[in-house]
């Protein structure tokens, strides 16, 4: 069996992954609590951001910073570009199947026992896809029973975040269930890790056919950093959006100014209008005044350009 290094640069690669994504679920949480202040296709949209950060920034990056940190001494490991983008959309689509369950299904254990699954199976099945991707002359073979408890390790993650997302409202402890999240991820990659085995070729020959593929500093790297910056910018755009409270306050705001005038409400405040107080309201004229549309005028304004009442007694 060959040896593998899967910290080639220390703690650099697990402890970046490990923050990005703590990131990608922290901003996918943060989508979530809007998605449960909004209805219809607004939800919908704010659940499929929540699918986008989670499943790329929170996962597929992570996986892919720990990637780069692994090398095999003596070899160079490249990726095909299409396993790899497929692996990716995978994760975005698993994740966003399973809040879109939570999100529009009933309430209960059922819905979020059966998006979890889904989710944690999606994952596993970005891992080794991705996986799937390296190009390189040896041959990778799993430990069974290893690859079952990384599956099992993704299937409670992915429980945990959709319990998370219907749960949490407040920024701390989204952000606290955000850390948490991302040691999941974190152990369920290098749990699958653990359980690959590589094989060296019997044939030098085979090595002629191993050719392809783009080495990890071309392709991941810029596609990583790529991922990262727009992480950033969602976090901007993130935290100027309005809160789940906010938005609330809003919807019950636009209800009360949208309630026809004729509901109990309004007309009884109407109704108690006229008996506040003895006399006319500021609306009702009198002899004299002004039109019953008109708010009289302040009786100061424009005073010191009036005449004195003995000129215009001396006018003829």
């Amino acid at each position: 069996m060959v040896h593998v290094n899967n910290f080639t640069y220390g703690l650099v690669t697990p402890v970046l992954g490990y923050v990005m994504s703590s990131l990608g679920c922290f901003l996918g949480l943060r989508c979530t609590t809007r998605a449960r202040a909004s209805q219809g296709a607004q939800r919908a949209r704010w659940l499929l951001l929540a699918a986008l950060s989670v499943a790329t920034t929170g996962i597929w990056v992570m996986h892919f910073i720990a990637m780069l940190g692994f090398t095999i001494p003596g070899q160079t490991i490249t990726y095909s570009v299409p396993v790899t983008i497929l692996s990716m959309l995978i994760a975005v689509i698993v994740v966003g199947i399973g809040l879109l369950i939570v999100g529009f299904g009933s309430a209960g254990r059922w819905p979020l026992l059966l998006g979890g699954l889904i989710i944690g199976c999606g994952v596993a099945s970005m891992h080794y896809i991705g996986m799937a991707a390296m190009r390189m002359p040896d041959t990778v073979r799993y430990d069974n029973t290893v690859v079952v408890l990384s599956v099992l390790i993704a299937v409670v993650a992915g429980t945990a975040a959709l319990w998370a997302a219907l749960r949490l409202a407040a920024v701390w402890s989204t952000l606290a269930a955000s850390l948490i999240m991302g040691v999941a991820v974190s152990g369920m990659h290098y749990t699958g890790m653990a359980a690959m085995q590589v094989h060296g070729v019997q044939n030098p020959g085979m090595l002629a056919g191993m050719t392809g593929g783009v080495s990890a500093q071309a392709f991941l790297l810029p596609l990583i950093i790529g991922i990262s910056l727009l992480a950033f910018v969602l976090t901007a755009v993130i935290s100027l959006s309005p809160t789940e409270a906010e938005m609330h306050e809003d919807a019950a705001l636009m209800a009360h100014l949208s309630s026809p005038p004729s509901s109990p409400s309004v007309a009884a405040h109407r109704a108690a209008g006229p008996a506040a107080g003895p006399g006319p309201g500021p609306r009702e004229a009198g002899p004299g005044q002004y039109g019953p549309r008109e708010e009289p005028e302040d009786p100061d304004a424009g005073r010191w350009f009036r005449p004195r009442p003995s000129a215009r007694r001396d006018t003829p």
